[in-house]
């Protein structure tokens, strides 16, 4: 994936990753809400060793209280300590409900024993840490006292008692929510990146060519308020489009290889993806470079040309095709210098008939001798008409819709051109320009 790629999914599927990460943070925050806070309370104790003051006995000692302090930290968390202290403190819990909640270390090469008690309540807490170290003294006072009356082996003594804790450790609440919002952003990622691979519908002048097997040799932009037959050629209120449909004539005559007539058939997989703009723009600019250009309407189930050129649309293609006029009488002139019109005519007939027939051949190749340029709107690919029409042709632009064409409807579109010997020229794509 290329920075370009990732820019696109980024501007095209915010709304994926936006509501993804809103969901996370309103995860973690409702989290938060029903978490039960836990409060810690520190306690810490000193073991010492009985000695006569020599060096030796001093030493000694202090590996003797070491050795015990490994002890004593799991006597501090034992069932039996845990029971003294809930008796103690009237606790409704059990041993080992608060064995849960106590922890005991020592530290390396020390005699200390830090205790630590996380409990919902921080008095709570601290009661339990101060009852369980002093409940742990005389225990431990009881067991390293041999004798009655005799001295102890070790004391234990508290170094630090337990106050009140004034803020909870649990859930840390800037931790919770920065990892939610990470978590929420990569996954909001992930997902738009999945949504991108499997959407259907092409938005990448890469997925044109891979689709149609040519290449993209022009993009409109056309405005979200203006019609999809729209005149913009010629038009100063939409200079972008109109400079874009000059391009796609340079870019279109640029592929030119051989002198001639050049007749181009504009199809689509569907209907309402920019066909009918891109014939009748693409006709305009042709005949303000000094061409003779011919646009003829070949959608006999949804003719839509005489009503982009603001021409009588009952006689044309289909009067001509069943013998009721002569081409010469279908032909109309437009407002649009060099430009001739050939509607699609009377619409109640049946196209395929017509259309496939070898009177449909010869008109299609008379046009091509009077005319520098035959332009012809198709039927949409998803109709049998469209591939008759194609046969006639030296060329097919196909036009595309970033977001709305298919990638399955423009595959077939192409497998039915090319199984008709529709030579395919290149694409051209439709965006949204607002």
């Amino acid at each position: 994936m290329t920075v370009h790629d990732f820019t696109r999914i980024l501007r095209t599927r915010w709304k994926i990753i936006c509501g993804i990460l809103v969901v996370a943070i309103a995860g973690a925050v409702a989290y938060l809400l029903l978490a039960t806070p836990q409060y810690v309370a520190y306690t810490r104790l000193f073991v010492s060793t009985t000695s006569d003051g020599t060096n030796t006995q001093t030493n000694d000692g202090g590996l003797f209280a070491q050795r015990r302090v490994l002890s004593y930290t799991q006597l501090l968390q034992g069932g039996l300590l845990a029971q003294r202290t809930i008796d103690k403190l009237g606790l409704d819990m059990t041993s080992e409900q608060l064995q849960k909640e106590v922890t005991a270390v020592a530290p390396t090469d020390t005699v200390l024993i830090d205790v630590t008690v996380q409990d919902p309540s921080p008095t709570r807490a601290r009661d339990i840490a101060n009852t369980l170290c002093d409940e742990f003294v005389v225990m431990a006072a009881a067991l390293e006292t041999p004798d009655l009356g005799a001295r102890p082996n070790a004391q234990v003594v508290v170094q630090q008692r337990a106050g009140v804790p004034e803020h909870p450790v649990s859930p840390k609440k800037a931790r919770i929510l920065a990892v939610a919002a990470v978590v929420g952003l990569l996954l909001g990622l992930l997902a738009a990146l999945i949504r991108d691979r499997l959407d259907p519908a092409i938005r990448r002048p890469e997925s044109v060519e891979d689709v149609t097997g040519v290449g993209v040799i022009g993009e409109i932009p056309l405005r979200g308020g203006r019609g999809a037959q729209s005149v913009v050629a010629v038009e100063q209120d939409d200079p972008t489009a109109a400079d874009a449909f000059r391009e796609l004539r340079t870019n279109l005559q640029s592929l030119e290889v051989a002198p001639g007539p050049r007749m181009l058939l504009v199809a689509s997989s569907v209907a309402g993806e920019g066909r009918t703009s891109v014939v009748v723009n693409l006709a305009v600019a042709l005949g303000e470079a000094g061409h003779s250009v011919v646009v003829v309407d070949a959608d006999l189930r949804q003719p839509t040309v005489a009503a982009s050129l603001d021409i009588t649309g009952s006689v044309g293609l289909s009067t001509v095709l069943t013998g009721a006029a002569e081409l010469s009488d279908a032909l109309q002139e437009t407002q649009y210098s060099g430009v001739t019109a050939l509607p699609a005519g009377d619409v109640t007939v049946n196209p395929t008939q017509i259309l496939g027939t070898q009177r449909a051949r010869t008109v299609f190749a008379e046009l091509g001798e009077r005319f520098d340029y035959v332009v012809v709107d198709s039927p949409p690919g998803t109709v049998k008409d469209a591939a008759m029409v194609g046969a006639y042709m030296e060329g097919v632009l196909l036009v595309v819709r970033y977001g709305s064409s298919s990638r399955k409807q423009l595959a077939a579109t192409v497998a039915a051109l090319t199984r008709a010997g529709a030579p395919l020229t290149g694409a051209v794509v439709m965006t949204h320009q607002k």
